[in-house]
């Protein structure tokens, strides 16, 4: 099944009846070769230790039962992959399941796993969640151990987990980060405040947002934030520039696909003049999350400004760069950010809902969530 790189069942300590998790195919497992879902890294030496993540996990007492598929390198946002295969989208297999981390949303939609975990350097958690209709949380950055990642050296990549529930997410992030407070993240949080994010979207979208919030009976008010379409532009030059610092050295190969030459190959225009104005882009835009984030506890948002788009249309050259203009921004600024499923009038597929919050307060984020998760099933 192409939502798997390899299916296996490892535990250490696990019951028989233990919850089970899949693990993105750039995240360490001891005894397996981490190849990210590329031909040009099948021949890599096995992982000597589990990742950091990975031995929390084992050690909470859960199940690993496979690696999963990926966008070659982390490099997209379709989740299309000629090498490995492309995962089914749960909600419309006609649809991309997005990227990177298409193979963990996957698994988690199409209950093959009760979690997974994935990376998100620009979306490539929240993006798959919300295409593939489940839930997907990047946490702040740096608060979760990138021991045993794929690439080693970034500034905006994050691990973060993949599930049907909040109450399975927040298990989970008990498990991967030791300073996680459970019982902060299972608070009630029907007093909290809600900056709704004032954005462009398409029709239905921002209005499924609106209702949730309205169900929750949160208090609220619209917000502007400044900066969004910057930050997301500086967001794509930071990882443009990492990822050819990190893999381009792959690009003669031969090995790789067509499309991510070609990207990589652009990456590598990236100049330091670039990055030097993402710098300032990024302090302009942390500002202003955190000046909204004052009076509030959480932003919301669409994670994404539409519905994902199909294989096909993918496949025939679509661009999907502005899939990540709501969800790449937080990257750049580093805040926790966390995508559910929540219904749109008028669609059988559900939208995803971004939940923003100050860093650090990773738990209030996931608190609302279930709240915001609990008002809709009502």
């Amino acid at each position: 099944m192409s939502a798997f790189i390899s299916e296996f069942d490892l535990h250490t300590r696990a019951a028989a009846d233990a919850p089970t998790i899949a693990i993105k195919d750039s995240i360490d497992i001891a005894g397996y070769a981490t190849t990210a879902a590329c031909r040009a890294l099948v021949d890599q030496p096995v992982a000597a230790t589990h990742a950091q993540v990975v031995q929390g996990l084992l050690d909470a007492g859960w199940r690993i039962n496979g690696k999963t598929n990926m966008h070659e390198l982390a490099f997209g946002m379709t989740g299309i992959n000629g090498f490995t295969g492309t995962p089914k989208n749960p909600q419309d297999a006609a649809r991309i399941p997005g990227g990177s981390s298409s193979g963990s949303a996957s698994v988690v939609g199409l209950r093959l796993a009760d979690a997974a975990l994935g990376t998100d350097t620009g979306g490539s958690v929240r993006g798959p969640a919300a295409c593939c209709g489940v839930a997907g949380f990047k946490p702040t950055f740096g608060r979760v151990s990138r021991d045993g990642i794929t690439p080693k050296e970034t500034t905006l990549d994050c691990v973060g987990p993949f599930a049907r529930e909040m109450r399975v997410l927040i298990d989970v992030m008990t498990a991967i980060d030791p300073t996680f407070d459970t019982r902060t993240a299972r608070a009630n949080a029907s007093k909290s405040t809600v900056g709704i994010v004032e954005v462009q979207a398409d029709a239905g979208i921002p209005n499924a947002i609106e209702s949730a919030v309205y169900r929750a009976d949160f208090v609220s008010r619209k917000v502007e934030l400044d900066a969004m379409t910057d930050a997301f532009a500086a967001g794509l030059a930071v990882i443009n520039a990492e990822t050819w610092r990190a893999f381009g050295h792959l690009v003669d190969t031969g090995k790789l696909g067509a499309d991510l030459v070609a990207r990589l190959r652009a990456a590598s225009n990236t100049t330091s003049t670039d990055l030097e104005a993402a710098e300032r882009v990024k302090r302009t835009f942390t500002a202003a999350v955190e000046r909204a984030l004052e009076d509030l506890d959480v932003l919301v948002l669409p994670t994404l400004p539409a519905f994902p788009i199909t294989l096909e249309a993918a496949r025939a050259g679509t661009s999907v760069i502005a899939m990540s203009s709501l969800i790449r921004p937080f990257n750049l600024s580093g805040h926790p950010a966390l995508s559910i499923p929540v219904p749109v009038a008028g669609s059988a597929l559900k939208a995803g809902l971004q939940i923003v919050g100050r860093k650090g307060a990773d738990e209030k984020v996931c608190s609302v969530a279930a709240h915001l998760e609990a008002a809709l099933a009502a």
